[in-house]
């Protein structure tokens, strides 16, 4: 399957390869397979020749000291370009070749540059230096196909994950030790998502070769009961897409009312059924717009190439969800609210651990919003936001006819805003923590009306829960014989308390335009902060592929 998609992406790069090699009607890894760099005319200098290989591989490795210590404690024997290492040169070319099925830059992944630096060499120097040459482009693929190609923080600031980078030293102690065709088919990330992603992304490719899903519909609002050329166009654009069985009608029918239901679903909007301008503008967008998303996303999972927690809350911002997933199946899902789209209250994306809720809080105003938002309202009138204390550093509450809220400044406002706990409080009855840098965490809220709305991007950053309650009860329940009346014993009595998790949860805060479901149906979602927009300019500037636009 690799070497296949690689021949039908790649534009012949890997029939080059086989011709370079002779031709082999196997695939690549069969033509690469038998080459070995003691026969003509890859290697033209007699062997052994040890000292002229080491002081090549030396020379070429000096400024890279995982490659030259590695080198050096091995004694500089070839982990690619001895008689024995066929198989070990053949996995990796066959990998190299595949990068374009994983959305790489192909450019840097050029498996025919070197079977060409192989077929010219003619010295132990030149060997030693095609050795160096491979190690290095071994590195270089297992550091993009596992970790990602771009660094997050690079492309926008809330993007504050972590990236789980591999050690190159133990990458290679590792491979040598390993299956080299086992251990290559391990890096990319194993989670099913991205296999997911990866057949998705196949499918968009074809669906651009074969000119898109045909012409965008032609209208403003479509409503069942209609009929007309524009309906045609509706119709013609759910089949190709997938939502609906082939049909000739001309009218809105019950089919195509449902099947718009279905792609509203898809898509994040109002299942009405009703293809208004919402729903029809993403009914247009062309498959290279989707094509993009999902790569981003595999770029994304790459970033997220890490154990995520047998339970686990995923929490995806442009879904504006809340999910809590047991042993990769959702059992509990709830409406959020997430960080505005203006640009210092966007939610950041990030891991952590879950370790416990606090029942009835109180909310402490966080710094960033007393600049930005409230001491200029108590500048301008000190008996504004009543419903807040003012607090001292040693947690005294101020009265405001001793505060000169006018002699401070942003930079230099010694007091902290705090709103005491109750049915009002901006939190709710509950946050659910997981301490960290950017103090974002979950919690209820007053402002239940805001989950009605299809687009939910109105918090200063943290994420609320339409269903706080029930999230509590499910995250107690491994502890608690009765979680709802635990939970409820201390909600009830008015304390403000902890309740601290025995077995911490991770929290994944993510980011995803595109996204799968387990039968592999493919989600998206609108870009709220562009993210994903920056994410794609990078890929291309890297020397991910491009395609042309088609409908």
């Amino acid at each position: 399957m690799l070497a296949a998609a690689s021949r039908r992406f790649r534009h012949g790069t890997a029939l080059a390869l086989v011709a370079l090699l002779g031709g082999a009607p196997g695939g690549l890894a069969q033509a690469v397979a038998p080459v070995t760099l003691t026969q003509a005319p890859l290697i033209r200098a007699p062997l052994p020749a040890e000292a002229a290989f080491g002081q090549a591989v030396a020379a070429a490795a000096a400024e890279d000291e995982a490659v030259a210590g590695f080198y050096r404690d091995r004694g500089y024997r070839p982990l690619w370009t001895g008689a024995a290492d066929a198989g070990r040169r053949a996995a990796l070319l066959a990998a190299l070749d595949g990068a374009g099925l994983h959305a790489l830059p192909e450019g840097r992944h050029d498996a025919a540059a070197l079977v060409r630096q192989f077929q010219a060499a003619a010295t132990e120097g030149d060997r030693g230096r095609a050795e160096v040459a491979m190690t290095r482009a071994f590195l270089s693929y297992a550091r993009e196909v596992q970790s990602g190609i771009l660094t997050p923080g690079k492309i926008d600031k809330g993007i504050v994950r972590e990236v789980p980078l591999r050690d190159r030293r133990e990458q290679l102690d590792a491979f040598a030790a390993a299956d080299p065709v086992d251990f290559l088919r391990a890096l990319p990330p194993q989670h099913p998502e991205y296999a997911r992603l990866v057949k998705a992304r196949l499918a968009l490719l074809s669906a651009v070769e074969r000119g898109g899903w045909g012409p965008a519909v032609p209208a403003k609002a479509l409503r069942p009961g209609q009929q007309g050329q524009a309906v045609v166009a509706l119709r013609d654009r759910l089949m190709r897409m997938g939502y609906l069985g082939r049909t000739a009608t001309q009218i809105y029918d019950a089919a195509i009312q449902a099947a718009v239901q279905e792609f509203q679903f898809d898509h994040g909007l109002t299942a009405d059924g009703v293809a208004g301008e919402a729903t029809l503008a993403e009914i247009n967008q062309p498959p290279v717009a989707r094509l993009r998303a999902v790569t981003v996303a595999m770029e994304r999972e790459r970033w997220t190439n890490i154990e995520r927690g047998k339970r686990h809350i995923w929490v995806n911002l442009t879904d504006f969800s809340a999910k809590i997933v047991d042993d990769g199946k959702v059992t509990f899902a709830t409406r959020a609210v997430v960080g505005s789209t203006i640009a210092d209250k966007r939610t950041p994306e990030f891991s952590h651990r879950m370790t416990y809720m606090e029942v009835n809080p109180d909310w402490t105003v966080p710094p960033g919003i007393i600049r930005r938002d409230y001491l200029p309202r108590l500048q301008a009138n000190p008996g504004a936001l009543g419903h807040l204390q003012v607090v001292d550093s040693r947690g005294r509450v101020v009265p405001r006819s001793a505060v000169n809220f006018a002699a401070y400044t942003a930079g230099n406002f010694p007091y902290n805003l705090r709103q005491p706990p109750g049915p009002t409080n901006s939190l709710g009855r509950v946050k659910f923590m997981f301490p960290n840098p950017w103090s974002i965490y979950l919690h209820d809220t007053p402002e239940k009306h805001l989950f009605q709305r299809e687009s939910r991007a109105y918090s200063s950053g943290c994420v609320r829960l339409n269903d706080p309650f029930d999230f509590a009860y499910i995250l107690l329940a491994p502890q608690e014989a009765d979680p709802r009346a635990a939970f409820h014993r201390v909600l009830d009595s008015g304390r403000q308390e902890r309740i601290f998790l025995k077995e911490p949860v991770p929290v994944h805060l993510e980011y995803r335009t595109a996204f799968t479901t387990a039968k592999g149906r493919v989600n998206y979602r609108r870009d709220i902060y562009g993210r994903d927009a920056a994410i794609w300019q990078a890929l291309a500037d890297a020397g991910v592929a491009q395609v042309a636009e088609g409908g």
